[in-house]
Parts: C-alpha cells; sequence; structure tokens
C-alpha cells in the first residue's frame, strides 16, 4: 500500500488556464510590446535609419538638433543646396550655399548600424 499512497501524493500539473499561466502569459506580452516600443524610440532619438532621406530632385542631406524642437536641416533641391531652420513656428530659408557641402559617413557610425541599414533596406529575408 505504500506505493499507492506515494503515487497519489504526487502533484497534478497545473493547468494551463490557471491564473499563474495567464498572468505570466500576459506579463511576457506586455515586456515584449515594452520592447518593441523602446527599441523604435531608440532608432528615431539615434536617428538608424539615417543617410540621404528624400525623392528625386529633393533630398535631406543632414541635420543637426539645436534643441528639443528646433533644428537646422541641409537640403539639396537639384544641384543647389539650401540651409533651413525648422522649428515649432515653421521652417526659414537660412541661406542657399554658393559651393556644395561635401557629405562624408557620419563618424558615429558602427559596422552593426551600417548592416542592419542594409539589411532593413532590402526586401525578404536576409542572406
Amino acid at each position: 500500500m505504500t506505493g499507492l499512497a506515494a503515487t497519489s501524493s504526487l502533484a497534478q500539473p497545473a493547468s494551463p488556464l490557471s491564473f499563474g499561466s495567464v498572468a505570466q502569459l500576459g506579463l511576457s506580452l506586455a515586456a515584449i510590446v515594452a520592447l518593441i516600443f523602446a527599441l523604435s524610440w531608440a532608432v528615431k532619438r539615434l536617428k538608424l535609419g539615417g543617410g540621404v532621406r528624400g525623392h528625386g530632385d529633393i533630398v535631406v542631406l543632414d541635420e543637426l538638433a539645436l534643441g528639443p524642437r528646433e533644428r537646422i536641416v541641409l537640403v539639396r533641391v537639384g544641384e543647389s543646396q539650401v540651409l533651413l531652420g525648422v522649428g515649432a513656428g515653421g521652417v526659414v530659408g537660412l541661406t542657399p550655399l554658393a559651393t556644395p557641402v561635401a557629405i562624408s559617413e557620419r563618424p558615429g557610425s558602427s559596422p552593426f548600424a551600417d548592416r542592419l541599414r542594409e539589411l532593413m533596406k532590402r526586401p525578404g529575408r536576409p542572406s
């Protein structure tokens, strides 16, 4: 009889719909959603999508943040370049440049950021 008593004292596995399982699943999903929002904020804040942005004849070449809402933007329009001031009050043309500025690779660019940028541009699966 001791063998029968030993098998009846074994704990039954928890139900997959128990409160603990549902709470753990909910917390895991909340953590994943929070991670997605944090990564999107970091990409936006660090401008990892950077590089030249624009289509056709109007292209944003570079920008410099002066404050939380103010920035200076270097724009190429056709063959000329123009400095624009962008702020809460709107966009102000600062000056057209007589000689174009040569834009080089950003100094803080890392090989990982370059590879990630390359993978994000390609459609389909990375190889």
